[in-house]
């Protein structure tokens, strides 16, 4: 684990060695254990280290057995073992015991090929000295970021972090009108797009090769499939099984780790799941939850699980850490949560996780692995149990000042549903579970500013043409909403604290298995959720986790901005706020805000978090 960075200055008086150090001092967050680089005329590449595996052998770059391949990376190659075992067989001689080092012999026989063949979580720069070809490759879910720049005169840079492109001179940082008008919506900014005009987001699951001042990109294909049967033709029991087999798999290899491994632990299925098979391959673990006010609120109920947390750690036996916090700690971390998103970032459960992973590197855990992406691949969110019958479009029923949405929590919840329903397709997979609508962020922003972006509802426009059933609303999620929002929260907000998240349920063929799924699979007859992935861990795991409803990490941002946070308020929509000063805000958006803060009928509040957090973002850009 670490972050890697890498720079061409080829027309520019800076050195790049000089360039690239002053780049990984910039994320020593992410691997504070050492940094080392390598030069090549007008390229230096760096990173710095995070010790996870062969903690004294696995000093990069790492090389293939000519020295003509030179890789940097960041994340962990779970499938090394077999991919090692293969290429010793064929004579191939290490010269480590770090994971890493497969890529670059595998490079030497397959070419761009390697990449299909690594199964984990990974962003590569991979050099070859004959040819003169830098390429750089992203994982197949997207859980470890990779960001370039190409710019004017042959310059080039990447890096795991916009922090460190930001330190390169030359580097235009205009900012992305479009990214700043898609973040309400999303709460972040949907790659591969980022804030900044002309630096983006390397998509996951492809390479780019830059050779002789050339860039091209590509992808390539998922071919991880572990499923052993016809989905299509199991039985439900058959179906469990094979559910358990990967889900299982996927754990068991996501622990690979010469240092101690903990787990986040909510009290809900899927951390539960997680937790409970790596206490009992690894003997005993540290498990982590976190806990505040007793709050709840009209959408997403009641907000505290710690209680539950701390029983299903004392059923599996783990040294269980909670973190009691209050909105006040929590205020503290709002700069943190956006210095590591690196632009502009509202998801406030993302606070919860930097109070856990500063909690676990202060026990001495570098490694927590995540239950997240379990609702994605085995039907978990609340909206699940009602796509079957509210896919198709029939009749309206009431909306909040003309938006359908399931936001609308003062709305009874047949009348929400029913407004989906006379909707089009993007309205209604926005209208599911994302934020800010269109028609509000008019009313925000001044016409000057949003009179050239596009809308966010484009990210819906790939409606097959016999329309949306339930599997492609789920899909969505799975292919947009979990690398954008959950990976994206679990690689950020524990790298802040040099600790290493994991995500087992982003295993390549956990989401190969997800995609041979029926909905049946997911959503039971009776509307229970992740039914099968229940039923599938049902003999080791407490009666209550398997009862207890879908609840995921809720931070009650409503309750807080009209309380402990209201001068947030203030500090965003008033005349002194870079909002304001750059000309962003329409005339009337503070009316607008507090009409929005006190709508009885729809949750705002993440809307408005997302404002002030691209004014603290803003405010820290100008210093």
């Amino acid at each position: 684990m670490c972050g890697i960075v890498g720079v061409i200055l080829p027309h520019h008086a800076a050195s790049p060695r000089s360039v690239a150090q002053e780049m990984v001092a910039s994320i020593r967050h992410r691997g504070p254990d050492g940094a080392t680089f390598l030069d090549q005329g007008p390229m230096a590449l760096g990173m710095c280290r995070l010790s996870i595996n062969d903690l004294e052998g696995g000093t990069q770059p790492l090389f293939n057995r000519s020295k003509s391949v030179a890789v940097f990376y960041n994340g962990e190659i779970y499938n090394y073992g077999s991919l090692r075992a293969e290429l010793e067989a064929s004579g191939v001689e290490f010269r480590t015991h770090c994971d890493g080092e497969v890529i670059c012999h595998l490079y030497d026989r397959y070419g761009a090929g390697v990449f299909a063949r690594l199964d984990g979580m990974f962003a590569i720069a991979l050099w070859d000295q004959v040819t003169g070809q830098l390429m750089l490759a992203r994982d197949i879910p997207g859980e470890k970021p990779l960001y370039y720049h190409q710019g004017p005169d042959g310059l080039f840079a990447f890096a795991s972090e916009l922090a460190a492109l930001r330190s390169v001179p030359g580097v235009d940082l205009a900012l992305n009108e479009q990214a700043l008008w898609d973040m309400p919506t999303f709460l972040w900014v949907p790659e591969p797009d980022t804030v900044y005009r002309t630096i983006r987001a390397l998509p996951r699951a492809h390479y780019l090769t830059i050779r002789a001042g050339q860039v091209s990109l590509r992808p390539y294909r998922n071919e991880f499939d572990d499923t052993r049967l016809d989905l299509e033709a199991a039985t439900p029991g058959e179906a469990i099984n094979e559910i358990r087999r990967v889900v299982e798999a996927s754990v068991k290899s996501r622990l690979l780790s010469d240092v101690p491994v903990g787990s986040f632990l909510s009290g809900g299925l899927d951390s539960s799941i997680v937790a409970t098979i790596a206490a009992r391959e690894k003997g005993r673990i540290d498990t982590f939850s976190i806990g505040f006010e007793a709050l709840s609120d009209a959408y997403h109920g009641f907000a505290d699980e710690s209680e539950q947390a701390a029983e299903t750690a004392r059923f599996i036996g783990s040294r269980h850490h909670a973190i009691h916090v209050t909105a006040k700690d929590f205020l503290a971390h709002l700069d943190t949560l956006n210095a590591h998103a690196g632009q502009p970032y509202a998801v406030s459960s993302g606070l919860g996780i930097l109070s856990i992973a500063k909690a676990a590197r202060d026990s001495g855990i570098k490694v927590l692995l995540s239950g997240d992406g379990a609702d994605e691949c085995f039907g978990g969110y609340s909206w699940y149990a009602h796509l079957a019958a509210y896919s198709s479009a029939t009749a309206e029923g009431l909306t909040a000042h003309g938006i359908a949405s399931m936001q609308n929590a003062g709305i009874p919840l047949a009348s929400r549903l029913s407004s989906l329903r006379s909707v089009s397709i993007p309205e209604r997979a926005w209208g599911w579970h994302y934020y800010a609508h269109e028609a509000e962020k008019h009313q925000l922003f001044d016409t000057d500013f949003s009179h050239s972006v596009r809308s966010s509802l484009r990210q819906f426009e790939t409606a097959p043409s016999t329309g949306w059933g339930p599997l492609d609303y789920i899909a969505h999620d799975r292919n947009f909403y979990f690398p954008n929002e959950m990976l994206s929260k679990v690689d950020r907000m524990t790298m802040a604290y040099s600790v290493e998240g994991r995500v087992p349920f982003a295993a390549p063929q956990v989401l190969t298995l997800a995609r041979k799924l029926k909905f049946e699979h997911m959503v039971s007859p009776t509307g229970v959720l992740k039914w099968m992935l229940r039923q599938a861990f049902a003999d080791v795991l407490p009666a209550g986790v398997l009862e207890r409803p879908k609840h995921g990490f809720n931070v009650p941002i409503d309750h807080w901005l009209k309380n402990e946070w209201s001068f947030l308020m203030d500090e965003t929509f008033g005349s002194d706020s870079q909002l304001r000063k750059r000309g962003m805000l329409s005339r009337d958006a503070r009316q607008v805000a507090d009409r929005m803060l006190h709508d009885q009928l729809r949750l705002n509040g993440h809307t408005l978090f997302s404002m002030i957090m691209m004014n603290r973002w803003l405010e820290h850009e100008t210093r």
